[in-house]
């Protein structure tokens, strides 16, 4: 899965344990959230069928009920213009999708919703309403985390899930480093005499351990997690071939005001 190597025992300290005691439960303990879902769109500077999506996407982020997370590829840069917050690993991430369902091409703007299915990322009502039967269909959030800080950490616990939720077994949990808005003017390309403002750009992503189906706690150092900007976490499945797979939580780690 191109999600970036994992991070290095000393670097990062995680602690996995379950809270004593802890069952299933029907309803999240104070503290823990479950977001309306998980929007990851793959554009590009590049793109000229790109910044309604960009747009939109720059509405999806300011909401505190969304993930939303904006990876730039770099398969259009050879049109003239080098997209500034583009990466190998994000273009990697989106071709690890295309297997995952069974796809045979790539295209930008692509939203990806809860790691389940894809759509249009310009088009709004796609968007929405896939967020919305996901959601009620039982594709949405499953497990509810809370992430709490001090200056010397930062804790994420992962909460007991719903009896009968339909659940992996285990779970990657993801840490995708994002940038604070940018605007950018686009000097070449198809998009040549533009300045647009990007949010969320994921920088890198980490994976940070591992979920075992139950109410956990990762204990990883202020240092480094909030030293790179922003922060959001994933908890995702990943099949044996290392695909992506559903999300199945999510939440900020850090959301820095712009």
């Amino acid at each position: 899965m191109p999600i970036g190597t994992s991070l290095r025992l000393s670097l990062i300290a995680v602690a996995l344990s379950a809270f004593c005691g802890a069952g299933l439960a029907a309803e999240a303990e104070p503290g823990f959230e479950k977001p309306a879902g998980v929007v990851e769109l793959f554009t590009s500077q590049g793109c000229n069928s790109c910044p309604p999506a960009d747009k939109f996407f720059a509405e999806l982020a300011g909401k505190d009920d969304i993930v939303a997370l904006a990876y730039h590829v770099d398969y259009w840069d050879y049109l003239g213009w080098h997209d500034t917050l583009s990466s190998k690993d994000n273009t990697e991430r989106q071709y690890g999708y295309m297997r995952a369902f069974g796809g045979r091409s790539i295209y930008t703007p692509q939203a990806v919703i809860n790691g389940r299915t894809h759509v249009n990322g310009a088009n709004r009502g796609a968007v929405g309403g896939t967020l919305s039967m996901l959601k009620s269909s039982g594709g949405g959030m499953l497990v509810p985390i809370r992430v709490t800080r001090d200056d010397e950490s930062v804790v994420i616990e992962t909460g007991a899930v719903e009896p009968g939720a339909n659940l992996p077994e285990t779970a990657h949990v993801v840490l995708a480093y994002f940038e604070l808005p940018q605007t950018v003017e686009i000097g070449r390309g198809r998009n040549r005499g533009r300045q647009m403002t990007y949010w969320n750009a994921v920088s890198s992503m980490q994976t940070a351990g591992m979920w075992h189906g139950k109410a956990q706690r990762y204990e990883l150092p202020a240092s480094e997690v909030l030293k790179k900007g922003g922060c959001a976490v994933l908890l995702q499945s990943v099949a044996k071939d290392g695909l992506p797979g559903p999300i199945i939580g999510a939440a900020f780690v850090n959301k820095p005001k712009p």
